[in-house]
């Protein structure tokens, strides 16, 4: 999981691809024993990792060449709709899971059978990270990492407003007290979030479900994800605890309100804990898992992956690569490189080695704990558009200019057909 701290759905994938093709003719993957593998890259740390991945599976698959185009995220969904209209998709292709369902009819289904050509198992994998690149039960990819969301804190902030810091177990009285509390000497105790998942998350949490239902049925307005959603923005506008948004240009709002000093609190995902742990500003980070509320706390597991395209020439090939990207040894890599949380289970406790032995306890219990009732993410077929339509709605639903209830409503009309 690329590691930033702006952007909502940037922030969970930042998924791109130089995305040309497989091979000189449309789909025809490895016609030259050429497996080409699409993945986004934003630095050149990126790539150097990507790259380093690359060469396990190289080495795992000495018969066949596998080539990596990276691209960074801006250009990726643009060149995956072209590339996939014209059957040129990448044999093997990043994708993730918030965009999936806009991309299913590129990629192939992937079967009991093919996981087996792969050397994978469905067991390999970390409790619920398989259902991140499934669509309406239907598997199109296996990821490479995972993430959920958490709230992050300022302990210095917390201490000088005389208030416990939030800890596993917390509830949605808990986080109110601890916000209402914060809030002095003109910093806020909460701040709002923009991108989908850091404004969703709390909702979801407090609901105790999604806004759509598992077979991809969009239920922005219902009740229970109404109400909930109405608290979320009456943080800002009733009970005072989170400011404003200036501008729907401010896509990662919350967190540099948070990341700055400004706010005591504010939901973001695991694949920044490390970079809020060691942050710029010097104050004293730390991580809770999403408040309960009746006792129980919905988050969401989302991440990204890889899937190979129905139009390569090569499956089996294809296959054995996306095997050995996601095998123990590529696994482990990205875990000892602390980059992200691995998706394959096995892999998962050599990321908390390779933190800081200070942080270490406190990442692997919310990590353990927050992870512990996640629910893969239920999208409709243009789940992308609500999010194009409901963020700059936004602005004007925290400035009270409008309801949430109404946002929803309208988007739900737009988008629920």
């Amino acid at each position: 999981m690329k590691k930033m701290r702006v952007g909502a759905v940037v922030a969970v994938a930042g998924v791109a691809v130089a995305m040309t093709g497989c091979a000189a003719s449309g789909g025809d993957a490895a016609s030259d024993d050429t497996i080409v593998v699409d993945m986004w890259a934003g630095s050149a740390d990126d790539t150097k990792a990507l790259d380093a991945q690359i060469k396990i599976a190289q080495e795992q698959n000495p018969d066949l060449k596998i080539e990596l185009r990276t691209a960074p995220w801006g250009d990726f969904f643009t060149k995956l709709t072209t590339n996939m209209a014209s059957g040129n998709m990448a044999c093997v292709t990043g994708m993730n899971s918030g965009m999936l369902s806009s991309y299913t009819d590129g990629f192939a289904e992937l079967t009991a059978a093919d996981l087996k050509t792969a050397g994978l198992s469905e067991d390999d994998f970390a409790p619920g990270a398989t259902e991140i690149l499934k669509n309406k039960g239907t598997m199109y990819g296996l990821p490479f990492d995972v993430a959920t969301m958490l709230v992050y804190y300022n302990a210095d902030q917390l201490a000088a407003a005389g208030v416990e810091n939030p800890a596993v177990g917390w509830t949605f009285d808990d986080f109110e007290k601890t916000a209402k509390a914060a809030t002095r000497d003109g910093k806020s105790g909460f701040a709002v979030g923009m991108g989908d998942f850091q404004w969703q998350a709390l909702p979801i949490a407090k609901a105790g479900q999604q806004p759509v239902t598992e077979d991809g049925t969009l239920k922005l307005n219902d009740k229970k994800f109404v109400d909930a959603a109405t608290w979320y923005a009456g943080l800002v506008t009733d009970q005072k605890v989170a400011l404003p948004v200036a501008s729907a240009s401010d896509g990662g709002w919350g967190e540099n309100q948070y990341s700055s000093g400004n706010a005591a609190m504010a939901v973001d995902g695991t694949w920044n804990a490390v970079s809020y742990l060691n942050n710029e500003t010097g104050f004293t980070a730390g991580m809770a898992p999403l408040p309960a509320e009746n006792g129980d706390s919905l988050s969401l597991i989302l991440g990204s992956g890889f899937g190979i395209s129905k139009t390569c020439a090569n499956k089996e090939a294809a296959l054995k690569v996306l095997g050995s990207l996601l095998s123990t040894d590529a696994q482990n890599y990205i875990a000892s490189s602390g980059r992200s949380y691995p998706a394959r289970a096995e892999s998962q406790p050599l990321y908390f080695e390779s933190i800081d032995e200070k942080y270490r306890a406190q990442v692997e219990e919310v990590f353990t704990a927050a992870f512990a009732n996640v629910q893969g993410q239920y999208v409709s077929d243009n789940w992308a558009k609500v999010g194009t339509y409901v963020q700059p709605q936004l602005v004007s639903v925290y400035n009270g200019q409008e309801t949430m209830a109404n946002v929803l409503d309208s988007a739900q009309t737009q988008f629920g057909k």
